[in-house]
């Protein structure tokens, strides 16, 4: 075993046995790499990447590759998940090297931490003509792999920088001419991005359905629904066991890349939920209930948090876990159940995949005893397959969204099921991932927390709470939110530009500082700490937080028209901004009982709240009356008088 034995990532733990000299990041590998005049690999991964395990195989398993790697180089491995930080840093080397990027990733840099040189997968022999020529070259002339760190540092740092705009009057039409504009990459026959591979992006789905709350557009409604449901009938989600993989290879949803990940299905429930909402499709409600049930049974920890993710493979073979002959379905089938399923999962031509392999797939929603029963038979039958590996990581930001998932889960079906998962995995939060009353860590793991929180920790966390308060009413999660936003003011935040850095003050100072702030996959930390600090500023009538926000919209506003996809989450806080946005606030004695009559009337992001007891919360003060329950309905925080009766109250709503 190499020193990542001492370990505890799942990623860096599957390269244990490497015959690669691996050193965790850290100081004792910069030293000996400037003790010993050597270059320093940088390899970042994790541990549901498929190519990472591929280049493992071929590369870093092999003998002789390994012992010319540990001859001529330091060799780092870095868990993406674990270390944020420093994938930022070198995946923006990277991709401004070669204008490409994902993982494995990796970076070559001087024992300073300067880089020089890097991509992602490369061929084993490939791979082996690097490292000769990057050891001649310094070998021979040093100076050149100097001067070019030096200049690619400088880049790194000057793209970083985003200036302070003056604060913006935001305007609807802007938005409105964005998605005008967007909507000519959109694929109309398949949903999503006219593109391949094809990744779900739950935020810019969510912008598209909050933006057609306040406008109507058919052609655009008809694009949101089709996307929702070539999703969930595609092989990117798992038709009998629920969830959703990372992307899809192809452009038909067709393919999936097999791993499963947190981040996706927590930020896909929410999605689905919303939509749920909207139209109270019970294809939706399908998908809500299969998402939950998978996270529950496969990614949930007893203590209540979530593990990370679900391998791409089992037994060394991307996807054999979910795929199906004809042959193991006959023999689990009767003859009646194997004709249907053939039918409504494609097992023909359109689902065949590879080596008589067939990924299951739908063309129509139907809901039916029989569906469920084959379901049921085929779900057992896999659970007796080796399972792919788990990454038992549990993240705070990647949980975060997952509580958020399922208080919005709870808030479109009322199932509170929903809301005690929820909350569970937030009392995990606050009792093994918080320091010094509202600091977070970011990662627990074994027993044991470790790593100072980064911005995405303490953004998506106080978005998690601030949503808890809006479906529970409960002031206490409210009361966090707003100290982990002070928290976050105090360590991340830069005067200079109004925006936050992704690390803390206090923590290792990496070769640059990075402010996260383009939406992928997952929302930029800064636009959804500038989300959180509209919500709270709101509810709590803190002016600055919510002057905050605003600066940090302007500065970002003129960058939404132009690549919306990569600005999604904030082009979502410009229509909180420019669009009525609805608090309903039930103040008396009654007002459990008048929420429930209210809740199967509410639509759309409007928020219900109740208080049964007086209240110092800037949203409640003022309101309540012992003597009588009365209802207000506010305007972006404009409240109108108060009426007495629900139908007073329909008819304001």
């Amino acid at each position: 075993m190499n020193r990542l034995a001492k370990e505890s990532s799942p990623y860096l733990l599957q390269h244990k046995n490497n015959p690669v000299d691996w050193f965790p990041w850290g100081e004792e590998a910069l030293s000996k790499a400037e003790k010993e005049d050597k270059l320093v690999l940088v390899s970042i991964g994790y541990s549901a990447c498929h190519w990472c395990h591929v280049m493992e195989h071929e590369a870093f398993e092999d003998e002789s590759i390994a012992a010319y790697m540990n001859q001529h180089f330091v060799n780092v491995k870095v868990d993406r998940e674990e270390r944020p930080d420093i994938d930022q840093i070198y995946m923006h080397a990277v991709q401004l090297m070669t204008q490409r990027g994902g993982w494995p990733l990796n970076c070559f840099i001087l024992p300073n931490g300067k880089p020089f040189y890097g991509g992602t997968y490369f061929p084993k022999n490939q791979w082996l003509h690097i490292l000769k020529q990057l050891v001649h070259i310094q070998q021979t002339t040093p100076e050149k792999l100097i001067e070019y760190a030096e200049k690619l540092t400088e880049g790194i740092i000057a793209a970083e920088h985003i200036n302070s705009a003056e604060v913006e009057t935001f305007q609807l039409h802007y938005l409105k001419e964005t998605l005008k504009n967007w909507s000519s990459q959109f694929d109309w026959q398949e949903g999503g991005m006219n593109r391949a591979p094809k990744f779900p992006l739950p935020s810019n789905y969510s912008f598209i359905q909050n933006y057609l709350e306040n406008q109507e557009d058919e052609k655009i409604l008809a694009f949101l629904e089709l996307t929702l449901q070539k999703m969930a009938r595609g092989g990117i989600y798992d038709q009998v066991g629920g969830g959703f993989c990372r992307y899809s290879v192809d452009a038909l949803w067709k393919v999936p890349h097999f791993e499963k990940m947190l981040y996706d299905n927590g930020q896909l429930l929410s999605l689905y939920a919303k939509a749920y909402h909207r139209t109270k499709n019970l294809e939706y409600l399908q998908v809500i209930t299969e998402i939950t049930h998978f996270l529950n049974r496969d990614l949930m920890a007893q203590n209540g948090g979530f593990y990370s993710a679900l391998d791409a493979d089992s037994e060394g073979i991307e996807g054999k876990f979910y795929v199906w002959t004809k042959q193991e379905l006959k023999s689990l089938l009767n003859e009646d159940d194997y004709v249907f399923t053939t039918n409504y999962y494609n097992v023909n031509e359109k689902g065949l995949w590879e080596h008589e392999n067939y990924i299951l797939l739908r063309t129509e929603h139907q809901q039916s005893d029989q569906i469920s029963k084959i379901q049921n038979i085929l779900l057992e039958a896999r659970n007796q397959r080796i399972k792919p590996g788990l990454d038992d990581k549990i993240l705070t930001s990647w949980n975060a969204l997952a509580i958020s998932g399922f208080a919005d889960a709870y808030w479109a079906t009322q199932n509170t099921d929903y809301l005690k998962i929820a909350i569970k995995c937030a009392h995990f939060l606050q009792q093994q991932l918080s320091k010094n009353e509202f600091g977070l860590f970011h990662s627990f793991q074994k027993g044991s927390s470790k790593i100072n929180g980064f911005l995405e920790d303490y953004a998506f966390t106080s978005s998690a709470f601030i949503r808890l308060f809006e479906v529970t009413s409960n002031e206490s999660y409210l009361t966090y939110a707003n100290g982990l936003i002070q928290y976050a003011i105090e360590h991340f935040f830069d005067k200079e530009n109004g925006l936050f850095n992704f690390t803390d003050k206090q923590s290792e100072q990496l070769i640059a500082t990075k402010q996260e702030i383009s939406d992928n996959v997952i929302p930029s930390s800064n636009s959804e700490m500038a989300h959180a600090l509209l919500s709270c500023g709101n509810y709590t009538a803190n002016a600055d937080f919510i002057s905050m926000a605003k600066q940090m919209l302007s500065n970002l506003w003129s960058y939404i028209k132009d690549h919306p996809s990569a600005y999604s989450n904030w082009g979502q806080l410009g229509l909180k901004l420019c669009s009525e946005h609805k608090e309903i606030v039930v103040a008396g004695p009654k007002a459990e009982d008048y929420i429930e009559l209210l809740k199967p009337l509410i639509t759309g992001s409007t928020v219900l709240l109740h208080c049964s007891k007086e209240s110092e919360l800037s949203i409640f003060k003022e309101k309540y009356h012992a003597s009588e329950t009365r209802i207000f309905v506010c305007n972006n925080g404009a409240c109108s008088a108060p009426v007495s009766t629900i139908d007073e109250a329909i008819k304001l709503i």
